[in-house]
């Protein structure tokens, strides 16, 4: 795999305080130059990166309930889905109730995400693998699927799981047709990247992605 043909899986990560406007357009324009999968963005700026990316085929993705995952009522993340997606959002990245997971709410937890697929766009469910037990990541993976998940994601960020190989194939194991894997967290090499990938992910989310795609990876320590 070159460098190059990395870019359609890279979803292009900026997520961060302060950004600007300027910013925030050039961070769509590299998507444009580098063919990535998509500009990853807040919510905040979808309309903005909706309006440079139009008729691109790059895509708009967002996140909710993000970085600090399971702090949002359900009725306020299937609102914020809602607004995401009217602004032009083509994709959600949905943070997870673990703490009611953990407690045993597992009918609360699967609906909390169906309210996000709600919205009508496909909707990655960020598990954060490494908190849950093998008990509760076999059940974190059947409930969102029952959720109408598109996409099982290992974790919401480097903070809680650098990506790698065996959380990927542990997800890819169990995701039924039609559901597919993302990878996150801390995605900085090619090595890793190409690994994430023969794992069985179909898309990277990374802020690295430029680094990537221009094999200087390696100099760089990236969050997400």
């Amino acid at each position: 795999m070159t460098e190059l043909s990395l870019a359609p899986y890279i979803q292009h990560t900026l997520i961060d305080t302060g950004v600007t406007r300027d910013q925030m357009v050039a961070h769509a324009e590299e998507a444009l130059e580098h063919g990535f999968n998509a500009a990853m963005v807040p919510g905040s700026w979808v309309p903005l990166v909706a309006d440079v990316l139009r008729g691109s085929g790059v895509k708009v993705a967002s996140a909710l309930d993000f970085p600090t995952c399971g702090v949002m009522t359900p009725a306020g993340k299937a609102a914020e889905a809602e607004a995401l997606v009217k602004a032009g959002a083509d994709e959600i990245d949905c943070g997870v109730q673990v703490g009611w997971l953990k407690s045993g709410r597992y009918d609360d937890f699967r609906d909390d995400i169906a309210g996000v697929v709600a919205a009508g766009v496909p909707v990655k469910v960020m598990l954060e693998l490494p908190l849950l037990t093998a008990e509760e990541k076999e059940a974190a993976v059947e409930l969102s699927i029952e959720a109408g998940a598109a996409f099982l994601k290992n974790a919401s960020s480097g903070a809680v799981e650098i990506a790698n190989p065996a959380s990927i194939e542990f997800l890819v194991a169990r995701a039924p047709e039609g559901v597919q894997v993302k990878a996150s967290g801390g995605i900085k090499s090619l090595d890793q990247a190409r690994s994430l990938i023969a794992a069985g992910a179909v898309l990277l989310g990374t802020s690295a992605g430029i680094e990537l795609v221009t094999a200087t990876a390696d100099e760089l320590t990236v969050s997400y």
